[in-house]
């Protein structure tokens, strides 16, 4: 099986389960950024992705081929707007080039939650330096961790989301555009629960980051399981992306 995955450090666990499992030797498994993952999903050059879900509605067909996600109940830590202004008084903020779903994520929250009108910028490599004034950015995945420090002001996104919206959310799930052999799911779901039941291990050889608590973070702040509330959730965002046009995801 050709498999992409997001190659941020909250997939660690299931990059962990899955080359301790018995599909070790069966995958082909490729890292990459959140937007290369969605786009080789879109493409055909993987049969399996853990890809952003804004690109569901793109798809011909989605189907969700795990139990498990990168979702989170509240503050996710590592999706922020970072500003030194408050949201009122940001004119322009920098739309990270890494996720297609923080995206028009930070856009439906800026119009419908926050209630502000932003000039967003498409990023380049950089743009976190240029961060300053009224000129706001979006930052994920790694990238985020420690900006807290940088910045005057954070705004998480999965915390506002849930504030608003009163569901968990879901950032990334495990895609396919065709159903998978039902043994092979079963073995696929273990292997990633494999990983998430091995925290303990899988940290001691976790290099550490300075002021960051990364147990913390896979168990509070990452939350894995993909439970009835984020399937609501997920479809909920789903559908104010897809709009009239609809879309077929399968669970």
């Amino acid at each position: 099986m050709r498999l992409t995955a997001v190659s941020y450090l909250n997939t660690k666990p299931f990059i962990y389960g899955l080359y301790r499992s018995d599909l070790a030797e069966m995958i082909d498994l490729s890292l990459d950024i959140p937007s290369v993952c969605a786009q080789k999903l879109l493409t055909g050059e993987a049969d399996i992705a853990l890809t952003p879900v804004a690109i569901i509605p793109q798809l011909p067909e989605a189907y969700l081929v795990s139990d498990y996600c990168i979702g989170s109940t509240g503050a996710v830590q590592t999706v922020c707007v970072f500003s030194q202004v408050p949201l009122g008084e940001i004119k322009k903020m920098y739309l990270d080039f890494h996720s297609r779903t923080s995206v028009a994520l930070v856009q439906l929250l800026c119009e419908k939650y926050w209630k502000i009108s932003p000039e967003f910028i498409a990023a380049t490599e950089g743009y976190e330096n240029k961060i300053a004034g009224e000129t706001a950015g979006l930052i994920i995945g790694d990238r985020a961790i420690g900006c807290q420090n940088r910045f005057q002001y954070t705004y998480d996104l999965g915390e506002a989301w849930t504030n608003w919206a009163g569901l968990p959310f879901v950032f990334a799930a495990w895609v396919s555009t065709k159903p998978i052999d039902p043994d092979i799911a079963g073995r696929f779901n273990a292997a990633l629960a494999l990983g998430l039941d091995h925290l303990p291990e899988l940290l001691k050889i976790i290099p550490g980051i300075p002021d960051f608590d990364i147990e913390n973070y896979f168990r509070e702040n990452i939350s894995y399981k993909l439970d009835d509330a984020k399937w609501l959730g997920l479809n909920r965002f789903l559908g104010y992306l897809a709009g009239k046009n609809g879309y077929r995801l399968y669970r």
